[in-house]
């Protein structure tokens, strides 16, 4: 007859236990829908779906500020690849006006100009 037995009534219930009480209630809650029709959800619809609106947002601002960055890294190397480009240009610049090399390219030119012996005057007013 261990029909009738007592049984045993634990007084405390270790947090652990009860978390996983509660969590296992809220799941089977979730999958029944009964925390879709549930009051306390439709007072607090508003609040919800600001939540999700502010959430929405902050994911739409993580992508539009990558994309920033993305772009300012391609202008950086662009301007890295234009900043090189125009020390080039200025070396070669520098290079053909050295009066040895203008001299050398108008006598390739065959042009019948000639280096003045003359050194240039100041005009004063």
């Amino acid at each position: 007859m261990g029909w009738f037995k007592k049984q045993k009534v634990k007084d405390f219930v270790s947090p652990l236990q009860e978390q996983k009480e509660v969590l296992g209630e809220s799941m089977k809650d979730l999958l029944d829908g009964k925390l879709l029709v549930d009051t306390g959800l439709r007072r607090n619809i508003r609040f919800i779906m600001f939540l999700t609106l502010l959430g929405i947002l902050y994911i739409a601002n993580g992508y539009h500020t990558e994309k920033l960055y993305m772009e300012k890294v391609a202008l950086e190397k662009e301007v890295s690849e234009l900043r090189f480009e125009a020390i080039t240009t200025a070396a070669e610049l520098m290079k053909l006006s050295v009066q040895s090399e203008v001299e050398r390219r108008i006598h390739e030119a065959g042009l019948d100009l000639v280096q003045t012996r003359v050194p240039p005057i100041k005009i004063e007013r």
